[in-house]
């Protein structure tokens, strides 16, 4: 079959057995139907046939028809090759089923034969029919003539025309996949909560595949990501970082699998490629905290968190807190130093050393806060690292050897061994209840019928985390009347608490309480200050001092035995405490007095007194700082800009001849003019509000205040837990677990510190501002 008009050969290579170069119709195995489409009409495309699928599809205007074929089961392709357009035609599926795709410019799936230069001869002649277009694209376009030979495609979203055809050229569809799948239809941009999703071959009701040839579209929202092993390793590294997976997880018979079937291409790492690929994403990231706390203006002041683990070696976590220059507050574990005596009057010092000799912070350090005992000696060497002048400055307590979190949990762990009778009568009143379908059911219907109004729920307590204790004896407590009743309505509960019980757990509550709302600060609040924390601790402190005064023997019991650790905790901590609130433009010195009045009663006075004068002191050591300002507090951009206004309006006052008078009012005035301290400190209250930022109305006042502002940064910078929010109400000393202890103490610290430094990241990201293009 073979058929010549003008310009156009149309040449036709069947191979077979013998070569032969023509086309025949052949039975089951290989039937070729040919339609001659007529004018503009596409041709249908061919009919497969078991395992053989013939496929013709004829493009005209000075084109050369080329027919190919090729495939295990003689599947024959004919691909016809226009002036500057290749039309490729593909086949596969199970059973050799043959697509053709037509390709015009960039996949444009039109097919058009013009009779006046080629004329195709074939034994019959269907129906005219036009071929459906089969672009993903022409779901978002339609075609609409706007004059003879011009043809336009419309954005049936937003209505907005494009070039498709003038006369017999094609403009294709590039440039309307470019508006549907890049996201410049603003109709699309308002309606992505319905993406376009890539095709899935269906499945029949044997799960196998339809013998049906399938086209796979890929979705203009969809972007082809090259293959790259450097990248893979690194999210792996991350994944295992981020979720704490174990290194040897890479080694997993199920996860070399998984990751295999996923992408094949990739080659499996072993444990010690994951460790330095882990160790590597720890360096990079360390880096840029580095830069991040090299600009920060303001001191640094350290947490150190001691961790044991099974071999009886150390771990000091070190955790570095500091205010940026934008006044916000930040908190970055450093470093994790392993220490093989803990227990050793050197140990907290060797790791707060390595810390600042690690992060370039000698000469920056402010305060230290840690939760584990030592001696004098011990304190003698972290004192040597502060930079203060006068390291004995408020008796010391910039050294800040009690966490607050750890002392509430040792006051509430003292409390609950001294009443264990009681709480192990609720705790197994409340098993009985809860590890039981049927004693649940009939404690609830009982609950129904006393019409006890309580919303609370009961549950078992983790004894290794108090809150939960707590939670389950203030639940029973509401609900103490079901339990009284239970045993009437079922027999097998025989272990109901008396009356007597029922009031001490109440009691035991009510005490419990304020350390709870306490503890619940640490959690909840995104950076609590020692302001608040002044408030809490000297709330209890003076409860406690009441109730140790009461006539009920068990009220006074468990009083003193609270009281004797939140006196230890106020003594240690009240002083530097109360300077952060001096800090605090709504109490100043006033709230100060108030509290150690009701606190120390006839000796508040000698207290308030040493606040007082530390606070001057300290003040003393930033006046004397010297000028220009040190790197550690010049600000980004506003130093700079302040010191070329002034600049500018000592010019203008020169230029006037008034540069004796400056002179002049110095001399005269320097002797009777107060200082920034004390001008503060006379000026009177803000009023109290709820939600009032400290660090906010520093950073407004910073010109008022030029050097008090730089100390109060530090100040409130000064942290009272050493620990973070998930372990506030951690009942025993953290424990480094077997598999962690197990490995080099230099992939144990990248892990730890890696994981913090990208949570904070992908947090920072997360709230960073979004810019909007219109």
């Amino acid at each position: 079959m073979t058929t010549i008009e003008e310009n156009n050969v149309l040449l036709v290579a069947t191979p077979e057995e013998n070569n032969a170069m023509a086309v025949e119709t052949t039975e089951a195995n290989n039937a070729m139907t040919v339609e001659a489409p007529e004018e503009n009409n596409s041709p249908p495309v061919a009919t497969p046939e078991e395992n053989n699928a013939l496929a013709v599809a004829t493009h005209t205007e000075d084109n050369a028809l080329v027919v190919a074929d090729h495939e295990e089961n003689n599947a024959l392709a004919v691909a016809t090759h226009t002036e500057d357009n290749a039309l490729v035609v593909a086949d596969h599926e199970e059973n050799n089923a043959l697509a053709v795709a037509i390709h015009e410019d960039d996949n444009a799936m039109a097919v058009e034969i013009h009779e006046e230069d080629n004329a195709l001869s074939t034994p019959e002649t269907q129906p005219n029919k036009r071929r459906k277009k089969k672009s993903i694209v022409w779901e978002h376009f339609t075609i609409e003539t706007v004059s003879p030979g011009c043809r336009r495609a419309l954005c049936k979203q937003c209505k907005q025309s494009f070039a498709y055809s003038t006369g017999s050229k094609v403009a294709g569809t590039s440039h309307l996949k470019r508006h549907i799948a890049k996201g410049t239809c603003p109709a699309l941009l308002r309606n992505q909560g319905s993406p376009l999703t890539p095709y899935t071959p269906g499945t029949g009701g044997n799960g196998s595949v339809s013998d049906q040839p399938k086209r796979r579209h890929r979705s203009p929202t969809s972007t082809y990501v090259p293959f790259d092993s450097d990248r893979f390793r690194h999210e792996i590294a991350k994944m295992i970082i981020m979720h704490d997976y174990p290194l040897h997880m890479v080694e997993d018979t199920g996860f070399m699998t998984f990751v295999q079937n996923l992408q094949p291409r990739f080659g499996m790492v072993s444990f010690n490629t994951v460790q330095g690929d882990c160790v590597a994403t720890y360096l990079r990231e360390k880096q840029n905290v580095m830069k991040y706390i090299e600009g920060m203006p303001g001191r640094v002041c350290l947490t150190l968190d001691m961790w044991k683990s099974s071999q009886s070696l150390g771990y000091v976590f070190v955790t570095g807190h500091f205010i940026d220059s934008d006044w916000k507050s930040h908190r970055r574990v450093l470093n994790v130093v392993m220490e093989p005596y803990p227990d050793s009057d050197g140990t907290l010092s060797h790791a707060v050393a390595c810390c600042l000799s690690d992060w370039s912070l000698e000469g920056k350090l402010f305060s230290v806060t840690f939760n584990h005992p030592v001696g004098e000696t011990g304190l003698e060497n972290l004192r040597s690292l502060l930079c203060i002048k006068n390291p004995l400055i408020l008796n010391g307590q910039l050294l800040i050897g009690n966490c607050i979190a750890r002392a509430l949990s040792n006051i509430v762990k003292d409390l609950l061994l001294s009443e264990k009778e009681i709480v192990k009568k609720i705790r197994d009143s409340v098993k009985y209840v809860k590890t039981s379908e049927s004693h649940e059911e009939k404690f609830l219907e009982l609950k129904q019928q006393l019409q006890v109004p309580s919303e609370k729920s009961l549950s078992i307590d983790d004894q290794t985390q108090w809150n939960t204790t707590f939670q389950m004896l203030v639940a029973a407590s509401e609900l103490k009347e079901v339990f009284s009743c239970l045993d009437t309505s079922d027999p097998g509960y025989k272990q109901a608490p008396s009356m007597e019980d029922w009031r001490k757990v109440e009691t035991i509550c009510s005490y419990l309480k304020p350390l709870y709302d306490a503890a619940n600060i640490l959690v909840s609040a995104t950076n609590p200050t020692a302001i608040t924390f002044f408030h809490e601790v000297w709330k209890i402190q003076a409860e406690l001092s009441r109730a140790v005064m009461s006539e009920d023997p068990f009220v006074n019991s468990i009083a003193k035995t609270m009281k004797e650790k939140i006196d230890k905790y106020w003594k240690d901590c009240s002083l530097v405490l109360a300077v952060a609130v001096v800090m605090d433009p709504r109490f100043k010195l006033k709230l100060v007095e108030f509290s150690f009045s009701k606190v120390y009663g006839d000796d508040a006075s000698a207290y308030i007194k040493i606040v007082d004068d530390g606070i001057h002191e300290l003040f003393l050591e930033y006046v004397a700082l010297p000028l220009p300002l040190t790197p550690t507090y010049a600000e980004e951009g506003n130093v700079e800009n302040s010191m070329k206004t002034e600049e500018h309006q000592g010019n203008l006052l020169s230029d006037n001849g008034l540069t004796d008078f400056d002179v002049y009012i110095m001399e005269t005035t320097s002797q009777q003019m107060k200082s920034e301290l004390d001008q503060y400190l006379d000026e009177s209250l803000l009023p109290r509000v709820q939600e009032f930022d400290v660090l906010g109305w520093w950073k407004l006042n910073k010109l008022k205040y030029p050097t008090l502002s730089k100390m109060a940064r530090d100040i409130l910078t000064i942290p009272v837990s050493t620990v973070g929010s998930e372990s506030v109400f951690d009942s025993g000393p953290k424990t480094l677990d077997a598999y962690r202890s197990s490995l080099r103490p230099e992939t144990v610290e990248a892990l730890v510190c890696a994981k913090d430094w990208l949570q904070y990241a992908s947090v920072e990201a997360s709230n960073a501002p979004v810019k909007m293009e219109f």
